[in-house]
This record gives structure tokens, C-alpha cells and sequence, in this order.
């Protein structure tokens, strides 16, 4: 079994003229919560939509499990993205229908455990449920699947506080720990204390990699309070990346 899960090098991404990734170089073991963390516009969502293929760099390699991106990869990432993409009539329960047919790794007796504990009634149609039922609806069906790569664009974004809680907890207790677990926030305070790494994206590069352990006993601060101090930048300028 190859160690190193993912793997990117000098990854690049433009959308015309404007640059949302440069020259990215970025290695991820097995068995690790990492937190990709950025401000709205630092390529967060553009560096997770490459790595499950639903983007391609303009420079650069991308490996993932020691292939490329490919029917493969796609078959052992599991993705969150970071909005609803379902039909508003289907039932929780037609997704997981959809999902056990299209993926070998989908545990429904698993989803519906998860449902119970998240308060959603699977019976329900989409449309009926509120923004933030439909989207534990969607952390449902990306956790019940036993992937190798678990990849959450803001998960906990636009959830009250109280639930973020319960949300870190579902995807704690249901990932698939030989696996790695790759969030994207700019929550930090919130997720902190489930990272094993720490990933800082700005204006499109890697500005620090290390373990979460290794950043405290280093800077002699928390992960949150080192990220409000360099992103604090007035100058600093985000998009929809």
C-alpha cells in the first residue's frame, strides 16, 4: 500500500487571466484530518475539485493512491462539495438508493444510523427540509461510504454553532480510519482541535504544511490565532475559487 495518499506537484490552475492555484506542491498521508484552510478565494474549492476530477490543472501531476486522476481515484474519494446538487423532489432515502448502486463502499445501514443521530427523517423530501437538513443529508451520504479520501469543502459552513458540533462528530465517528479526511474551512476556532495538519492556502499557494502539534509548540499559539494573524492582511483580496 502506497503511504503517501495524495499527491500534487507544481499544480497549477487559471481561469483565463486570473490565477487560482500556483505551482502547488502538496504530499498527504494515510490515516490524517487535515484542515485545508483559506479565506473565500484562496483555491480551496478549486485545489478539492481537481483532486476528485471534476477540474483539470493547467500545469502540474496529481496523484491519488499512486494514480492519476481517473475512474480509479474517483471510485475511493468520497466529496462533500460545498453546495446542494440534488433534485429537490428526491427522498433521502432515493439518494441512498442512487448511492449503494453506484459505489461498493456505501453503507446504508450506516446512513441511516446517521440520520437518527443528525435528526433527518430519510422518508422526507428535499424539498421539505430546511438549508441545513439537506446539507447533513449530503455529509450522510459522503460518511456512510468506507472512501480513502474523504474530501468537505465548508462543511460546517452556514450551520449554527451548535450544530457544527454534532456534524465534527458524525464525520469523526463514521470515516473510514485508514482513510484521509481533507476539510476545507475558514472556521478554524471550530475544527481546530479534530486536525491532525494543518494545510494554509493563499492567493492560490501553500504558505504552510505542518502538524497541528508542530505549529503550537513552534509559534507558541493556536492553529486559529496564527491563521487570523497572517490572513489579517487588509491588501489580501479573495474570490469565488
Amino acid at each position: 500500500m502506497n503511504e503517501t495518499l495524495v499527491a500534487c506537484t507544481a499544480l497549477t490552475k487559471r481561469y483565463g487571466n486570473k490565477t487560482a492555484l500556483r505551482g502547488v506542491d502538496l504530499e498527504l498521508g494515510r490515516g490524517r484530518i487535515v484542515g485545508l484552510l483559506g479565506p473565500n478565494g484562496s483555491g480551496k474549492t478549486t485545489l478539492i475539485k481537481i483532486l476528485c476530477g471534476l477540474l483539470q490543472p493547467t500545469e502540474g501531476a496529481v496523484l491519488v493512491d499512486g494514480q492519476s486522476v481517473g475512474p480509479y481515484t474517483k471510485s475511493i474519494i468520497s466529496y462533500l462539495p460545498d453546495r446542494m446538487y440534488f433534485a429537490d423532489w428526491m427522498k433521502a432515502t432515493d439518494l441512498f438508493d442512487l448511492f449503494a448502486d453506484f459505489y461498493g463502499d456505501f453503507d446504508r445501514t450506516r446512513a441511516m444510523t446517521m440520520c437518527a443521530s443528525l435528526g433527518v427523517t430519510p422518508s422526507d423530501r428535499l424539498k421539505s427540509m430546511s438549508k441545513g437538513t439537506k446539507e447533513k443529508v449530503q455529509l450522510v451520504l459522503v460518511m456512510a461510504r468506507k472512501a480513502q479520501l474523504y474530501l468537505l469543502d465548508e462543511p460546517i459552513a452556514g450551520v449554527d454553532p451548535a450544530a457544527r458540533d454534532f456534524i465534527l462528530n458524525t464525520i469523526l465517528t463514521n470515516y473510514n480510519e485508514e482513510g484521509t479526511v481533507l476539510i476545507s474551512t475558514h472556521l478554524i476556532s471550530d475544527i481546530e482541535k479534530v486536525l491532525d495538519e494543518a494545510v494554509f492556502l493563499k492567493g492560490g499557494q501553500i504558505t504552510l504544511h505542518d502538524t497541528v502539534d508542530n505549529i503550537r509548540e513552534r509559534e507558541g499559539k493556536s492553529v486559529d490565532a496564527l491563521f487570523r494573524e497572517i490572513f489579517r492582511a487588509p491588501n489580501f483580496e479573495g474570490g469565488a475559487f
